[in-house]
């Protein structure tokens, strides 16, 4: 397993601090304050070609990997800019339709994505099933060789943004499948279809992207619709959740890094009983503690995303990947913000802000829990908790 990035992964890692040349912190700040989307900065990233990392050449991408995708996540959050947009369109639903959509889905939807002429986003959320994905309820009826589906999706990031929806649905209900994993399919939905509506979740957290609820009332869909098999679509599902994970890992470490590089900064400059207060172990330790678990994070990061790409059994590394820079993420922040003070809490900072999205990606999109139960149970072979 190697570690060094060659000169291609460096330029996908640094790409981010060249963009925050022209869209740095402040002006993502600013739109996550409105909860506006930064659109002028995602044209920017579809003109130089970040939108298509994880689709084939073939349809319109760079076909490069996870690896590159995680990097490009890390290296913009290193610059304060944590791109969420980025893991439910490229990374989730732009890769899910590479790899298992249909001829129509990967020679019109992908190429349109990549040039950022139309967005995607990502459903399997519901308002009765959030972790325990086995409970949705939303379905999709056969009727004949098409399907009506009826439901609700909710948390779902960018859905104002989209054009199409990768929407998990029933196909089969709960109580007629022999296996409970049965019974999934997964459909690309246009979300400008008769029978689809929405309403804004209001979240208290400064992110430009907003969260909606997606209500759906007898869509009809028809077999083009369908995104791999019929009551098969569990099969794929994690194709798109240890991804998820992977992203969110490096997008914690790098904002993470971001926050302590700016209280190195303040702590070296701010002067107290006739030194710099960064000279102060009191407030040095916290930061070089958080600094080492950033880094640390940042490594399992990396290796689930080597693993992912080598085609290897990535659960285990993305859990604790991601688990880890939450964690990581969070400590770090919360070091900045004791050193800065007073000035962590005004508007001219920004720093305590950084605060309310970390500790949402300590629960989302899956939560600590589920995390240390997974690394409990499949990896170090203890009894099943839930």
């Amino acid at each position: 397993m190697e570690f060094e990035l060659n000169d291609e992964l460096r330029q996908i890692y640094q790409y981010g601090d060249s963009l925050a040349q022209k869209f740095d912190f402040h002006y993502w700040l600013e739109h996550a304050r409105a909860h506006t989307f930064p659109t002028e900065m995602f044209k920017q990233i579809a003109e130089d070609g970040f939108l298509g990392m994880m689709v084939p050449e073939e349809y319109g991408g760079a076909g490069l990997g996870m690896q590159e995708m995680s990097l490009f996540m890390e290296g913009t959050a290193n610059n304060g800019i944590p791109l969420l947009m980025m893991v439910v369109g490229p990374c989730m639903a732009m890769s899910h339709l590479a790899s298992h959509g249909t001829d129509f889905h990967k020679k019109e939807i992908l190429p349109a994505a990549c040039r950022g002429d139309m967005q995607l986003c990502f459903a399997i959320t519901e308002p009765g099933a959030g972790s325990n994905s086995m409970q949705i309820t939303t379905i999709a009826k056969p009727k004949g060789d098409r399907f009506s589906l009826s439901g609700e999706k909710t948390f779902i990031t960018g859905a104002d943004l989209a054009d199409y929806c990768l929407v998990v649905a029933r196909t089969t209900p709960f109580g007629d499948v022999a296996q409970k994993t049965d019974g999934f399919t997964i459909f690309l939905v246009d979300l400008k279809k008769k029978g689809v509506d929405m309403q804004r979740v209001k979240i208290a957290v400064p992110v430009p992207e907003q969260q909606w609820t997606l209500f759906f009332d007898e869509v009809d869909l028809g077999p083009e619709d369908v995104v791999g098999e019929v009551d098969k679509g569990f099969n794929i599902l994690f194709d798109t959740l240890n991804p998820e994970r992977i992203t969110v890992a490096g997008m914690c470490a790098g904002v993470g890094r971001y926050a302590l590089g700016r209280a190195v900064e303040y702590a070296s400059e701010r002067k107290v009983f006739g030194q710099p207060i960064g000279a102060h172990q009191g407030l040095q330790h916290p930061l070089a503690k958080a600094k080492a678990n950033i880094e640390l994070a940042s490594l399992m990061a990396r290796k689930a995303a080597w693993q992912f790409d080598k085609g290897l059994a990535a659960g285990e590394a993305s859990n604790m990947a991601k688990y880890a820079a939450a964690e990581a993420g969070i400590e770090a922040v919360d070091a900045a913000i004791q050193a800065f003070g007073g000035s962590a809490y005004t508007e001219d900072t920004g720093i305590f802000e950084m605060y309310p999205m970390l500790r949402v990606l300590r629960t989302a999109p899956v939560n600590r829990e589920l995390c240390l139960s997974f690394i409990g149970e499949k990896v170090m072979g203890l009894p099943r908790s839930y």
